[in-house]
């Protein structure tokens, strides 16, 4: 029987533009080669660049403080303050954000009186004269630091750069990394602005270095005041173990690392085979997904019980269309499934699938009857995977008589 296909659900409104996914560049000759490192089973891409590129180009990952787009910030209300955008902040917030940087200085074996003489120095309220000079006078941080002096957009960073910064990296490892690397950023107040760039008569955002807390007293009448960001949540793209491995083997853009040390397509394979039993039928499924030219996620699936959603060009265009399931089979389509269903389970998961307005799919991995153990121990086995789709539509019986009744 041939499935009915229903057009994507375009988003009612799209405040970005569509970018061609990757390895597409924009300059010829130029190649893509990011970087990831593969972290307590988790594939996290730590270059400011390299997360941009790889999120806009594709929609690969997630952030890992952020529901999808990693942009997070220290703040979600930002204010003016005398010709400045600031980040907002509450008193008892920039408390605790102390009380981080305490604990995270004590962590690196300072002793009480030099974390409380570093707070305390950090608490101080800051001159606008100051902030001015810090933020004209420096050289523009990267997208890793937050907004940029001459940023129009508040919020055009994923965090904040102060003197404790949370990482993702093993130890000190990114000391003696090549430039395709995550770097720490020390403080330095003039890290801010391209001084070259004239005279700007739209308000500046000084950058990742200041935000403008509230007084939480009533009594203080709101008190604003200017203050350095004490402690810094930088954010990280989290791929997949599929779409780290699509853009290792597929694409060829991205080198993950252990330890330091660059993992082979091999060595990569058999990692993540380790890490996910099925791994080869959920990276042939995904790569299938990716080769129709669907975007799937595989974190979204786990909302409504399956294991992959596909979005048309990307999730801030169109909403998901398919929850795809993915089952492995012989070619007699026989063989343990992955998630064994009942009658019960399968209409369950239709009916909820049908009211998020999407449809359900069922993904068959197809391995033929004389493929080996060590065969899939190499990439090389997908080419003799082959990828079967099944549209599961839940019967109405209403609807089946008024089709009767106009035959």
């Amino acid at each position: 029987m041939q499935a009915e296909f229903r057009a994507p659900r375009r988003r009612t409104r799209v405040h970005e533009e569509y970018v061609a996914p990757l390895p597409v560049s924009r300059s010829p000759g130029e190649t893509s080669n990011f970087r990831a490192e593969l972290i307590n089973q988790h594939v996290l891409v730590c270059h400011p660049d390299h997360i941009q590129k790889i999120y806009n180009q594709g929609y690969f990952g997630k952030g890992v403080l952020s529901r999808a787009r990693p942009d997070h910030s220290i703040s979600d209300q930002w204010e003016q303050h005398e010709g400045l955008f600031l980040p907002v902040i509450s008193q008892s917030r920039y408390e605790e954000l102390l009380r981080w940087a305490g604990s995270a200085l004590s962590a690196q074996g300072l002793d009480e009186d030099a974390v409380n003489q570093t707070v305390l120095s950090l608490s101080q309220p800051v001159e606008m004269e100051d902030v001015r000079r810090e933020a004209s006078g420096g050289e523009e941080p990267g997208p890793n630091g937050g907004a940029c002096p001459h940023t129009k957009r508040p919020r055009s960073g994923s965090g904040v750069e102060p003197v404790a910064k949370r990482s993702c990296r093993l130890g000190e490892q990114n000391q003696d990394s090549d430039p395709g690397s995550d770097q720490d950023f020390d403080l330095d107040p003039d890290l801010n602005s391209d001084s070259d760039s004239g005279p700007d008569p739209d308000p500046l955002v000084p950058g990742p270095g200041f935000v403008l807390v509230v007084s939480d007293s009533e009594v203080c009448g709101g008190v604003r005041e200017v203050r350095r960001t004490p402690f810094s949540l930088t954010e990280y793209l989290q791929l997949s173990l599929e779409e780290a491995f699509f853009l290792v083997y597929s694409l060829g853009c991205l080198s993950v690392y252990l330890n330091q040390e660059p993992l082979s397509i091999i060595q990569l394979w058999q990692k993540f085979r380790s890490l996910r039993p099925d791994f080869v039928s959920s990276f042939a499924a995904y790569q299938h997904c990716r080769s129709r030219g669907w975007v799937p996620k595989v974190g979204g699936g786990a909302k409504y019980g399956v294991d992959l959603v596909l979005y048309r060009k990307g999730p801030p265009f169109y909403h998901a269309s398919y929850s795809v399931v993915v089952e492995r089979v012989d070619d007699a389509f026989r063989g343990s499934s992955l998630r064994p269903f009942s009658w019960r389970s399968l209409a369950a998961l239709s009916r909820i699938t049908s009211n998020v307005s999407k449809e359900l799919m069922l993904c068959y991995v197809i391995y033929p009857a004389d493929l080996s153990d060590a065969e899939l121990d190499s990439p090389v086995c997908l080419s003799r995977l082959k990828v079967q789709e099944v549209i599961v539509s839940r019967w109405v019986s209403s609807r089946e008589r008024v089709e009767q009744d106009d035959i």
